[in-house]
C-alpha cells in the first residue's frame, strides 16, 4: 500500500464524517447566507476542529465568498479545502542538523508514546541511522521493559537505569553514549504524569537543562504525543504542555480509529505547533511523516497531483 493510500485509509472515519455532514449541509442551502456560515461553524466544531479554528475558517470563507462573488453553496467546499491547506502550511519535517540529534518525547500515559518511540526508532534505523533510546520514564518498571522490547525490535541501542532513578541522569548517559558511539539520533522517553503537573514539569525542566548543557538547544526536538481519538482533550493537553515544555512538534496517534482527525487543524491553527508525524495504523511502518498537502488531499478525497490552483480554477 502506497503512502497516500495509507494516509487516506487512516483518515477514512474522519473524512466520511466531515464529507457526509458537509455535503448534506451544503445541499440543503440554495444560497450563501449567514445561516449557512452558522451551520458550517457548528459542523466544524462537531468535527473536533475546535471553536476557535472553526470561527477562523468561517471568517476566511466570508472574505473569499465576497471577494470572488461566490453565490453557489456547492462551491464552498473547494474554498474550505484551500483554507485548511493554508492553515496547515509550514515546516513539518525533522531536520537532522546535529549529531547526535536529541528528540525528547513527552505525553500522558496511554497515548501510545512508547509505541511511537519504537516506531520512530525503526523508521530511523531503516534509513540507516544509528539510534539510541533513553529509557527515562523511570517512574514505572513496566515502561522501561516496554521500551526495551521496542529497542530490540528496531535494532536500537538502549540506555536504562533502575526503576526510580533520576530521569535526567538517564538522558545524560544516553547523550554521552551517543557521542562516543557516533549515534545519529537519541530518542528520550519520559514519564507522563500530567495530573501531577508540577512534579512532571519540574522533571522535564531538569531533563531540558541537562540536554541544553550537552548539545545545542536549537537543534533539540520536543515532540508531544497525542491520541487523536480524544479529540478536544488532545488539544487541551497540547495547550498545557506547550505552556510548560516548549514544544517543537506534535505526533498524533490513532488517526485510523477516529472521526476526530479535525483536531490536527485546530492544533496547528490555534497553537501554532506543527504536526510532525501521524499514526495511521498498528504496523511498525504506519507512523508516517506528516505532509500537510497529503493530509488535505486525503481529508477532502482528492488524489495526489490535484493542486489547490487547479481546484480553484474549476
Amino acid at each position: 500500500m502506497g503512502l497516500f493510500s495509507k494516509i487516506s485509509q487512516g483518515l477514512k472515519k474522519t473524512r466520511d464524517s466531515i464529507k457526509e455532514n458537509l455535503d448534506h449541509m451544503l445541499h440543503s442551502f440554495t444560497k450563501i447566507d449567514e445561516e449557512l456560515f452558522e451551520e458550517l461553524e457548528e459542523l466544524l466544531i462537531m468535527s473536533d476542529v475546535g471553536a476557535h479554528t472553526a470561527s477562523e475558517i468561517c471568517s476566511r470563507l466570508r472574505v473569499r465568498v465576497k471577494e470572488q462573488d461566490i453565490t453557489d453553496p456547492s462551491l464552498v467546499k473547494a474554498q474550505i479545502r484551500q483554507i485548511v491547506a493554508q492553515m496547515l502550511e509550514g515546516d513539518s519535517q525533522i531536520h537532522f542538523d546535529a549529531k547526535p540529534k536529541v528528540i525528547l518525547m513527552i505525553g500522558v500515559n496511554g497515548v501510545g508514546k512508547t509505541t511511537t518511540i519504537g516506531k520512530l526508532a525503526a523508521n530511523f534505523a531503516q534509513e540507516g541511522k544509528k539510534v539510541i533510546i533513553a529509557a527515562a520514564d523511570t517512574f514505572r518498571a513496566a515502561a522501561i521493559d516496554q521500551v526495551a522490547v521496542w529497542a530490540q525490535r528496531a535494532g536500537a541501542d538502549l540506555v536504562r537505569h533502575e526503576e526510580g532513578s533520576d530521569p535526567a541522569a538517564v538522558v545524560f548517559d544516553a547523550i554521552a553514549a551517543g557521542k562516543s558511539r557516533g549515534a545519529d539520533v537519541i530518542l528520550c522517553d519520559t514519564a507522563g504524569r500530567l495530573h501531577n503537573k508540577k512534579n512532571l514539569m519540574d522533571e522535564l525542566a531538569k531533563i531540558s537543562r541537562v540536554i541544553s548543557r550537552e548539545v545545542d538547544p536549537a537543534t533539540v526536538e520536543v515532540l508531544l504525543v497525542l491520541d487523536a481519538t480524544t479529540g478536544q482533550n488532545a488539544l487541551n493537553q497540547a495547550r498545557q504542555f506547550k505552556e510548560a515544555a516548549g514544544l517543537t512538534g506534535i505526533v498524533l496517534t490513532k488517526l485510523d480509529g477516529t472521526a476526530r482527525g479535525g483536531v490536527v487543524i485546530g492544533i496547528k491553527e490555534e497553537l501554532g505547533i506543527p504536526v510532525k508525524y501521524i499514526g495511521v495504523g498498528e504496523q511498525i511502518d504506519d507512523l508516517q511523516e506528516f505532509s500537510p498537502q497529503q493530509f488535505v488531499d486525503a481529508l477532502f478525497e482528492e488524489m495526489p497531483g490535484i493542486t489547490q490552483e487547479s481546484e480553484g480554477d474549476a
